[in-house]
């Protein structure tokens, strides 16, 4: 059984049921550290790695990777689309969330920020703790950086000019996006000092857990924070940090990324952890963590196929022409688009133990469309998705990422021909052809073109299709955005500031002098 790091602390007076990652430990009792009427909290080791435990647990419930967040960063793109009945989902695709209705992206920002103050407070509060481990105190310490700066990154990426918080206090002034970025800047480097590359071979109560952050989980969103701020060169030289520690490498199968099988595998930076069997059944919608709860992930409903789950989220077939363009070395279709994506495959494809085309003979519009696999338990294990509690991994970062980034700031920084050989390694996993073979001698101009396509096809429903429109500029470059529209109708409703959520209405109102993000 994987191991689960993550602790739920309940806020029963002064008092929390912990409950633990692994279903055969016991529960814990201990006080709550985020009850400021606590004063007995934060006196030993062990409160310390419940404290960071609890600034993990922000990342499950459904603000974060429960349910919104990969909704907030998947919908914009143009692999995917949405005719969810509900308007502040179907929205977030046509670039229309409503400043008046925060449901969904102001729940993503209430949580990033309830995560920040969850490491902050161990920040502030560890560094006073006597250790007999140091290195445990280290890593503690390490993990919270970590935390901090993900969360900060999510909220600027997405937020744009937002709230910087270092240390616990009542009211943070807004900041620029230059200000937030650095301080992710700032955090990941502090983690990347302090945490080790793994849990494996460290003493202490941490030793051999898996999910716990890592260094090169910081080095990876390090690079990726250079990246987005166009620092090619910082970004580079960070990421080859993540390929010199030598402990990554692709699965062969590229379909272990989203199953339970083959979890925190050789190719997972970092992943959240879910699990079916931890905790409660209840669902964690947010607030004040119950004893109850699960550590489950609403992830597989909201993308089910149709009859599965509530298909509010669909790849489109701009994505699905794309996979055909180019075959194998064995002259067949991509492997990912069948990873990625249920549709009518010629000779069948099966979908929760039933063939996809007899499922769908009786309804014409079904059997022609597409539907999310990714992050499904449809390989036989469940007969559907309606009880809301999947216990599939997301993973944030994969090793692919850190070589298709690598290849492009190879590119960026001048050297497009070693582009070439970062991008090949993740091109054969899948049995695609010699780039340096099939398009040898790219300029610059093409290689980049050429990243965007790789990018597409290892990364579709990941989270990652619109940061990289953004951040390439695609989206104020007249060509490229009629492009864009011509694969995906709903970036027809694109209006120039609205790559960015609006900031909700609740943190203006509690946080006098917030401007609202341009064009809402």
């Amino acid at each position: 059984m994987k191991y689960k790091i993550y602790n739920y602390l309940a806020g029963i007076f002064s008092m929390a049921i912990i409950t633990t990652s692994c279903v055969n430990d016991e529960d814990l009792i201990q006080v709550d550290p985020n009850n400021k009427a606590v004063d007995s909290f934060w006196k030993t080791d062990s409160d310390a790695l419940l404290g960071v435990n609890a600034a993990y647990g922000s990342l499950l419930t459904d603000g974060t990777y429960m349910r919104s967040t990969p909704l907030l960063l998947d919908l914009k793109g143009d692999d995917c689309r949405s005719n969810s009945p509900w308007p502040a989902m179907a929205n977030v695709g046509k670039f229309n969330s409503n400043v008046s209705d925060a449901a969904i992206y102001g729940w993503a920002y209430e949580t990033y920020y309830q995560g920040i103050f969850r490491a902050n407070q161990v920040l502030a509060n560890v560094p006073g703790i006597n250790f007999e481990n140091a290195a445990l105190k280290d890593r503690i310490l390490g993990q919270a950086y970590f935390l901090r700066g993900l969360y900060l990154f999510h909220a600027v990426n997405m937020f744009k000019n937002v709230p910087v918080p270092t240390q616990l206090a009542a009211i943070y002034p807004q900041k620029t996006e230059a200000e937030g970025w650095a301080q992710v800047i700032t955090d990941f480097k502090m983690a990347a000092d302090l945490l080790p590359v793994s849990y494996d071979n460290v003493s202490g109560l941490d030793v051999g857990q898996k999910g716990r952050a890592t260094k090169g989980a910081a080095l990876g969103y390090l690079g990726k924070a250079y990246l987005f701020t166009k620092d090619f060169t910082n970004a580079r030289d960070t990421f080859k940090e993540v390929i010199d520690l030598g402990v990554y490498s692709l699965v062969s199968n590229y379909r272990d990324n989203f199953t339970e099988t083959n979890e925190n595998n050789s190719e997972s930076i970092f992943e959240v952890q879910f699990s079916r069997e931890a905790g409660g059944v209840d669902l964690g919608w947010g607030g004040a963590p119950a004893s109850g709860w699960g550590k489950t992930s609403a992830r597989a409903i909201t993308y089910g196929p149709r009859d599965f789950g509530f298909t509010d989220v669909q790849p489109t077939w701009t994505l699905f022409n794309e996979y055909q363009i180019e075959k194998t070395t064995a002259n067949t279709i991509d492997p990912r688009l069948d990873a990625t994506m249920f549709y009518n495959k010629p000779g069948g494809m099966q979908l929760y133990g039933v063939d996809f085309a007899t499922k769908y003979a009786s309804n014409t519009a079904d059997l022609n469309d597409l539907f999310c696999r990714k992050y499904q338990n449809s390989d036989g294990q469940k007969v559907n998705e309606f009880d809301w509690r999947s216990g599939i991994n997301e993973r944030l970062m994969r090793y692919a990422d850190v070589l298709l980034m690598y290849a492009e700031c190879l590119n960026e920084t001048g050297d497009t021909p070693g582009a070439y050989t970062y991008i090949q390694i993740v091109r054969s996993r899948v049995g695609l052809p010699n780039l340096a073979t099939v398009k040898p001698n790219m300029t610059q101009a093409q290689m980049r073109d050429q990243i965007g396509h790789e990018r597409f096809l290892e990364f579709p429903l990941e989270g990652h299709r619109f940061d990289d429109i953004r951040r390439w500029g695609w989206l104020q470059d007249e060509a490229k955005l009629a492009w864009l529209k011509s694969r995906d109708a709903e970036f027809n409703s694109y209006a120039p500031g609205r790559e960015f959520f609006p900031i909700p209405q609740l943190e203006r109102d509690n946080n006098p002098g917030t401007i609202q993000n341009d064009s809402y």
